[in-house]
């Protein structure tokens, strides 16, 4: 019942996100729309960015279920895009009406544990290991260089196709990480 209630505030927030900007809508726009009570909205969210919050990664999360290991994280960054077009109205709507650091917060969130797991098993694949310092900067250099694109994408209207995107992001990226860590495991000797 708890997942239903926050799918119908969900699917509320995208159908009004359709007729006004995010900033316009009311709380009781929201529970009027699906029915439910200004009590059961609180009960799970503080505000209506909580809202929006918990849905973007909502809808994250299931593009990136069996996507994050090093043979899938590509696939995993193209759903990431999918998604983000697919909810493009909504999306739109958010980057006009919040900050781009609340943005960037939700992005860097979405795809640390993506690429940390790709550094993971990448170390693991390449019998070494190196301080979890140097991981965390090598995820980081990869998760920041990922996000600045989209924003850019996101920024300039979603109008480049996003699989040209994440076919270069993946040519770019292309033994990338697997390069990093030996370099790193070279520099720690």
């Amino acid at each position: 019942m708890v997942n239903q209630t926050k799918q119908a505030l969900e699917a509320s927030l995208k159908h009004l996100l359709l007729q006004k900007p995010l900033d316009k809508i009311t709380i009781s726009d929201l529970t009027k729309d699906c029915g439910i009570s200004r009590m059961a909205f609180y009960y799970h969210f503080k505000d209506i960015y909580d809202l929006v919050e918990w849905s973007c990664l909502e809808d994250a999360t299931r593009a990136l279920a069996g996507k994050k290991t090093y043979s899938t994280w590509t696939e995993g960054l193209l759903q990431i895009f999918e998604v983000v077009y697919e909810n493009k109205p909504f999306i739109m709507n958010a980057y006009r009406c919040i900050s781009r650091e609340q943005i960037e917060n939700f992005l860097f969130q979405l795809t640390s544990d993506l690429i940390m797991g790709v550094v993971k098993e990448q170390e693991q694949a390449a019998n070494t290991t190196i301080p979890d310092k140097d991981k965390r900067f090598i995820a980081d250099f990869y998760k920041y260089s990922f996000v600045g694109i989209m924003l850019d994408w996101i920024k300039q209207g979603m109008k480049e196709d996003y699989e040209e995107i994440a076919r270069m992001i993946a040519i770019t990226l292309h033994g990338g990480i697997a390069n990093s860590i030996r370099n790193f495991t070279k520099a720690e000797e």
